[in-house]
């Protein structure tokens, strides 16, 4: 089809050229000191076609040769930059080849390339990685200190980047502090780590690996409380499954409480938890019971008694923590909680926690009678706790010394001795 095309065109040039110049009538005189020289029109112009055709070529020939001097420069600049760019390819391979003392002589290598051409020292983003790539491979080797001196580097190369472009430079030194507050995590330096986070913009702060990064340093500085706050964040974004979220807000929450040492601590914890968290039964137990622990029963029931205002909105697991913390707090237990807990009881009577914290309570109000029963059945209960099962035999001992029945005040005794 081009073959065609090209002799087409060559078809209606020769036409056009034997219209134009077939009848060659035209003249051209040329007078030069004192001589005159005669030229056909045709003969004319296409010398001074020819001639322009000529100059064109001999400006441009000359053009060539004063710029050689700035393409050979351009040529060298060239062949540094993709030897540059080899070198980190190289370092690449060979850092995730977990060769890393190769690794590290690529990049520093490359780093070297680049100090010598100002093409990439005007750009932080080659410089930045060549370097933490150096310093990767420094970490992988346990060479801590020049591995420090590498990040330093870097993270000096990427704020000297340009400040015209706010949006890209702010990527490679978000990039040396992350990777700074990761190595810092393996090396179980908590301090160092949050610091680096803590330099990050609040963009990137946000991220989900920066705040995966910001929990594991704040629990290894054992800061439970704002662990629990970023876990919160984590858990919002999706970062664990429903199950390991709330295992995991729950174990925070635990050991926030348990570092508790009085109460007008563990008061102001608690009023620091997210809501969320003080709806949680399983955390408002762990609660109640510090509270116990730490002799504020009262507080105890009033965190506990929300749950047994609904224990039907509560799994099988929550009831039984709430049961099993309100045995615990139920020294100076009041008459007003006798109405919930018989309707407990005549609700749950099959779970053995719900039926000994609600016998458990008569006894502390001296209601035997309806104590004993209930005692007798959680003592039995095999779901139970070897621990609340003994305290069921025990309070039944208790109440058999009340009524002077010291026969099975020992039985109940040797009952509860025989538990593991």
């Amino acid at each position: 089809m081009r073959g065609v095309i090209w002799l087409v065109g060559l078809f209606v040039v020769a036409v056009v050229a034997a219209t134009t110049l077939g009848s060659n009538d035209g003249l051209v005189s040329v007078y030069w000191g004192g001589w005159r020289t005669d030229f056909s029109l045709n003969l004319f112009v296409l010398a001074l076609l020819a001639a322009c055709l000529v100059l064109m070529a001999a400006v441009r020939a000359f053009s060539s040769l004063l710029s050689l001097p700035k393409r050979a420069g351009a040529w060298r600049a060239l062949r540094r930059e993709r030897a540059a760019q080899a070198a980190l390819r190289e370092a690449l391979t060979e850092y995730f080849g977990a060769r890393y003392g190769r690794a590290r002589s690529a990049a520093q290598r490359a780093v070297l390339i680049a100090d010598e051409h100002e093409a990439l020292q005007a750009d932080p983003e080659f410089r930045v990685l060549a370097r933490l790539l150096a310093a990767g491979s420094l970490h992988r080797l346990q060479d801590r200190p020049r591995r420090d001196a590498a990040l330093a580097q870097a993270l000096k190369a990427a704020q000297g980047g340009p400040k015209g472009l706010r949006g890209s430079a702010r990527n490679p030194e978000e990039a040396v502090r992350l990777l700074a507050a990761e190595w810092a995590l393996e090396d179980r330096d908590a301090p160092r780590a949050m610091e680096a986070l803590d330099a990050l913009p609040p963009g990137a702060a946000r991220r989900t690996h920066a705040l995966r990064l910001k929990l594991q340093a704040l629990r290894m500085a054992r800061q439970p409380l704002d662990a629990l706050q970023t876990a919160r964040l984590l858990a919002k974004h999706q970062a664990f499954s429903p199950l390991v979220a709330q295992a995991l807000l729950r174990a925070l929450a635990a050991e926030t409480l348990e570092g508790a040492h009085d109460v007008q601590q563990l008061r102001r914890l608690w009023g620091q938890f997210d809501a969320a968290d003080r709806r949680d039964a399983q955390v408002a137990a762990r609660a109640a019971l510090r509270a116990v622990h730490l002799d504020a029963a009262e507080d105890a029931r009033q965190w506990l008694k929300p749950f047994w205002d609904r224990l039907s909105e509560l799994a099988r697991e929550d009831r039984e923590q709430v049961a099993l913390a309100l045995i615990e707090a139920r020294a100076g237990i009041g008459v007003e909680w006798l109405p919930r807990l018989e309707a407990a009881a005549q609700a749950y009577g099959h779970e053995g926690a719900v039926v000994a914290a609600v016998g458990m309570v008569f006894a502390e109000r001296r209601l035997w009678g309806k104590a004993r029963q209930l005692l007798e059945q959680a003592a039995a209960a095999p779901g139970l706790s070897s621990r609340t099962r003994r305290a069921a035999w025990r309070q039944l001992a208790a109440l058999a010394r009340e009524e002077g029945d010291e026969a099975r005040a020992l039985r109940c005794e040797q009952a509860a001795a025989a538990l593991d």
